[in-house]
């Protein structure tokens, strides 16, 4: 590392130090289709929760999740585990935002939405909707908690979307 590169990271770790701010995974990438784009990887979903404190197939956890449009920022929050591929999360994240309102808007941006319904991950009960079109590859390091497990049957049921959507 160049004596340049050692400051930049040293005024990064102290100003997370001084302001208390958990450290981003920079290498939390979204994994999104794009036409002439590279395909990325087939997913090998299995099904598989285990309350065991680590990420598996079929259960929502919480973890950072980088913006679409500056993925330097983001925020924690849940997301369906998919795959585990190593130290890689593959997930689709949730919201209790309800985007049946404003489903044309949605759709002319290229997001899709599933309903999956309320669960043990959100603590006020709200039905959730987890995006289809937003594959994501996150550390397996970031998980901050697990939040519950989908049922088989919904977990079947995003998967099939998901790889309709992405190919695989």
């Amino acid at each position: 590392m160049t004596d340049g590169r050692w400051r930049a990271a040293l005024r990064t770790a102290g100003r997370r130090l001084l302001t208390g701010a958990r450290p981003r995974p920079s290498d939390a990438a979204p994994d999104r289709r794009r036409p002439g784009a590279d395909a990325p990887a087939a997913v090998r979903p299995g099904y598989a929760p285990s309350p065991d404190g680590q990420p598996d197939p079929g259960e929502v956890v919480w973890t950072w999740v980088p913006y679409e449009d500056d993925p330097r920022r983001g925020k924690d929050r849940p997301v369906l585990v998919l795959a585990v591929e190593g130290p890689t999360v593959v997930a689709l994240m949730l919201t209790s935002r309800d985007h049946d309102r404003d489903a044309a808007d949605e759709a002319r941006h290229g997001r899709i939405w599933l309903d999956v319904g309320p669960g043990g991950w959100d603590p006020r009960g709200r039905p959730s909707e987890v995006r289809i079109d937003r594959l994501l590859r996150l550390p397996a390091a970031g998980v901050r908690r697990e939040g519950a497990a989908l049922d088989r049957r919904r977990y079947d049921e995003v998967v099939r979307a998901a790889a309709r959507t992405h190919g695989w």
